[in-house]
């Protein structure tokens, strides 16, 4: 990488960092330069506006998150190993933003009632993870994995609730055993989707 690409990944890296912490909106320039012992015209020299920056900043995330989570998961076996890889893996990524913060649930909160661009991205990245959820559990049931006859889109509704709900317990209440609680909720919920002949 050159120099400018290198100072423009290390920018990112910061304005992350930042922003779990703080914010997508508690992004701003004025502190990126400061934390970076930079001019603000040098870190607006790679960064058009805070806006650009900010879905910079969701775009190096969700790059991460599919790095982590999503693209192991998929060398696992169609159906409900991958699905259990996907929920696995999530987990181990909230707990370990538990210093910090999922920039998906604080940005959630953030622009829940905001419109524009920054929303729009951060909306169309958790919708592409909700969507790869609900193949993988299509998948599952197309395979007899879990009942025919459910709904698929519960389940992906139900694997979120636990998401939320551990990162809620462990960061905001800081109660332990979070993670387990995540976990055997997952299983319970695998259990009595299962077909008969797995769940007996």
């Amino acid at each position: 990488m050159r120099k400018g690409e290198l100072t423009r990944a290390a920018i990112l890296d910061t304005a992350l960092e930042s922003a779990s912490r703080n914010g997508l909106e508690g992004l701003t320039i004025g502190l990126l330069a400061e934390q970076m012992n930079m001019s603000k015209s040098g870190v607006f020299a790679h960064f058009g506006s805070r806006e650009d920056l900010q879905i910079e900043v969701l775009r190096l995330y969700h790059h991460t998150f599919e790095q982590e989570v999503f693209y192991p998961s998929m060398k696992e076996a169609r159906g409900l190993p991958r699905l259990r890889s996907m929920f696995g893996l999530w987990v181990q990524r909230v707990t370990h933003e538990i210093a910090s913060g999922c920039i998906y649930i604080s940005g959630a909160t953030e622009y829940d009632d905001r419109q524009g661009p920054i929303r729009d991205a951060l909306v169309a990245m958790v919708n592409a993870w909700q969507g790869a959820l609900l193949r993988a559990t299509i998948q599952a049931i197309e395979l007899n994995h879990l009942q025919r006859d459910i709904d698929p889109e519960q389940i992906v509704y139900e694997m979120y609730g636990l998401i939320l709900a551990l990162h809620h317990d462990a960061r905001f209440l800081k109660k332990s055993g979070s993670v387990n609680r995540a976990e055997r909720g997952f299983e319970r919920m695998i259990q009595s989707y299962a077909p008969s002949k797995l769940s007996a």
